[in-house]
């Protein structure tokens, strides 16, 4: 066993591989950049290296680093994490070179499954069924189009260097290839470094159901079952489960066996997963679509169903140990399924949130357990993947397993960064994923059902509680507090008063709670609670599963004093919840902060409705600025590379028939005359 293990990555996985080499006995290494010199990867391994500023590229990237930060400390291997370094074959070449133990497969199998299109050809050869699509390397632009029309769309552009959804582009209308390739291209080029795609025919309504395999160093491969993992949005995974339900012994010895054979073929060493592409209406015609050579986000369903624990295996066979049990000792016991829980605000589109935590609570134990990276004071960014923890649920059977995750995605509190927390637990509750008819395109077309915009009955509780928390006098210098300068409803010899509290939220009616002595009353309700945490102007309340944020908002909103507003119900942000420039605004403002990547447009350019202007990056997401209506660019505000803020005005399109004159013209208004 090492005595020493760097672990080369960063957030919840950083932590989950510590507390495994903490069980062996191993003493664990972590790296951080200067923005996550407080994380909690980083407290709670035995020693830390900085590597670098905030910028991947310039820290978690940087290879020399990492392996300047294993010289330094004594490590004697390093564990990549997923994300990052994990498939990169030169950095596994640089370990070893470096005399270091890469925890992970041999460099050349991370090169050939690395390449979706030499990966597809390999394992065709083994006799592994594969998706029908382009074939070749370095196809160009016009070569993926005319293979695209001969497949017939719909279409996937799928770049051939990277995973995890990203650069992957469904294309159904021929005319839309061009930029889609552009846009694909593009967004494989800054997540992988190579813009390489290829193109394979799209099966509608398909489940994508993946296959763990281990193989150590002595020639044993074998299959630790599948995870299904159809529950997709813009084909990122955000729920999933194991077994699947979808398949039977028979079908899940072959597509087993299918997984041994790809891992043979390219001399796999460690743990891997194979992914395979299933028509929900006849599952035996399942294809390969691509091997990920790392540990995945979700191998933790597999763990709590077989009883392994898959990273100390990777360092066992790391060590050269051979693996402890066959293909006949592997069972699967029971259902286990995973949330991923991310900094997005399902109610604005899914943008990337950031913010701080405030505070922290996050369920384990009774068959809940929580892979987390967060602690109090976390700040949440726009560096990193958006990923912040994944609660994963088990139990004797499916509908337990379902239960139990529901009530522990509501029992997770992150305060004060916005989470999808209670979008997961109304996607848990859909009627198809109860009765597990899944597909990859589920989420997509119901997500508008899975996104609640109403305010709850402990929001107005809460904002009702603080506007009473804001008029409790203050001591004087002698520490005493007149109690006729309280509000809180107290009165002599008799009952305390209700104190009313009249709240309103745009697009709602006006709403009177009722306080008194801790006791909130909503309208004609029954008193209700809600936990509260704010510093007087601002207040995040938690409630089942969903983060609201309260701003005192004064006149702005009306003159009541009493008026309040939640962030995502105001009006200028209503209308960015329908992308930039929506609800006719002329003013294109940025959904999230980040990074510009691409202008299309200049000031002067003659536009049409929905024409790409602007292309902002967070988060490893593209979101694309659109024209709001046919009209002539105003103003250009950024360039590429702009770093920006959110609500950052980026551009102005006039309308054609406004009276406003665009700066620049050679006319003028009657105005200007």
């Amino acid at each position: 066993m090492f005595d020493t293990v760097l672990v080369a990555n960063r957030g919840e996985i950083a932590v989950r591989v510590i507390r495994t080499l903490r069980r062996l006995g191993v003493r664990s290494v972590a790296v951080f950049s200067d923005a996550d010199a407080d994380a909690r990867h980083v407290a709670e391994a035995d020693t830390a290296v900085r590597i670098g500023p905030p910028s991947a590229a310039d820290s978690y990237l940087r290879i020399d680093r990492l392996l300047e930060a294993a010289a330094r400390t004594g490590a004697q291997a390093v564990h990549p994490g997923y994300g990052f370094l994990a498939e990169n074959a030169a950095f596994a070449r640089a370990c070893e070179d470096a005399g270091l133990v890469f925890i992970g497969p041999p460099a050349g199998a991370i090169e050939l499954m690395g390449d979706k299109i030499r990966a597809k050809e390999t394992v065709k050869v083994a006799g592994v069924p594969v998706v029908p699509g382009s074939s070749g390397s370095g196809l160009s632009d016009e070569q993926l189009i005319a293979a695209a029309r001969e497949i017939g769309t719909p279409v996937l552009l799928k770049p051939s260097a990277g995973g995890g959804g990203k650069g992957m582009r469904l294309v159904r209308d021929e005319a839309l290839l061009a930029d889609e390739i552009a846009a694909a291209r593009r967004e494989a080029r800054g997540s992988f470094g190579d813009d390489t795609l290829l193109v394979e025919r799209w099966i509608d309504r398909p489940r994508h159901i993946e296959i763990q395999v281990l193989a150590d160093a002595h020639g044993t491969v074998v299959h630790l079952g599948e995870r299904e993992c159809s529950l997709q949005r813009r084909h990122q995974k955000v729920i999933e489960e194991a077994p699947s339900v979808l398949l039977d012994e028979v079908t899940r010895a072959a597509m087993g066996e299918a997984a041994v054979q790809a891992a043979r073929s390219c001399g796999y060493v460690g743990a891997g997963t194979v992914e395979f592409i299933v028509p929900g209406a006849d599952p035996s015609a399942y294809c390969f679509m691509e091997m990920n050579t790392r540990l995945q986000v979700e191998h933790p369903v597999t763990e709590l169903v077989t009883g392994l624990d898959l990273v100390e295996w990777q360092v066992r066979v790391a060590c050269g140990e051979p693996l402890a049990f066959g293909q006949d000792d592997v069972t699967l016991t029971g259902h286990a399924i995973e949330a991923r829980v991310c900094a997005e605000d399902p109610a604005r589109g899914f943008l990337p949130s950031g913010g701080t935590v405030l505070a922290l609570d996050e369920p384990n134990g009774d068959g809940v357990r929580t892979d987390s990276g967060l602690s109090e004071g976390t700040e949440i960014g726009s560096l990193y993947d958006p990923m912040l923890s994944k609660v994963i649920a088990y139990g004797p059977d499916r509908p337990t397993a379902l239960r139990k995750l529901r009530a522990a995605l509501a029992d997770t509190v992150i305060l004060g960064v916005q989470t999808n927390a209670g979008f997961l637990r109304e996607l848990l509750g859909h009627p198809d994923v109860v009765a597990g008819a899944l597909d990859t395109g589920l989420v997509e077309r119901d997500v508008d059902t899975l996104v609640d915009d109403a305010v709850p009955d402990e929001v107005y509780a809460a904002a009702a509680l603080l506007r009473q928390a804001a008029r409790v006098p203050v001591p004087d210098a002698g520490g005493w507090v007149d109690p006729f300068g309280s509000v809180s409803g107290w009165r002599l010899g008799g009952d305390a008063a209700w104190t009313p509290v009249d709240l309103r939220v745009p697009g709602h009616e006006p709403v009177r709670v009722l306080v008194r002595e801790g006791e909130v009353r909503v309208g004609d309700g029954e008193p209700v609670a809600a936990w509260v945490r704010g510093d007087g102007t601002r207040v995040v309340l938690h409630h089942d599963g969903v983060t609201h944020v309260f701003h005192r908002a004064g006149d702005w909103l009306g003159r009541d004093a009493h008026t309040w507003h939640v962030a995502g119900y105001d009006p200028v942000e209503a209308a960015l919840r329908g992308g930039a420039g929506a609800a006719g605004t002329d003013t294109l403002t940025a959904p999230m902060p980040g990074t510009v990547t691409v202008v299309k447009a200049s000031a002067g350019d003659e536009v049409t409705a929905g024409q790409s202007l602007l292309v902002v990056e967070a988060m490893k997401m593209e979101h694309v600025i659109a024209a709001p209506h046919d009209g002539t660019v105003a103003e250009i505000n950024v360039t590429p590379g702009s770093t920006v803020a959110m609500d950052q005005v980026l551009a102005v399109v006039i309308p054609h028939d406004s009276d406003v004159v665009p700066h620049g013209s050679d006319s003028e208004s009657e105005a200007d005359r």
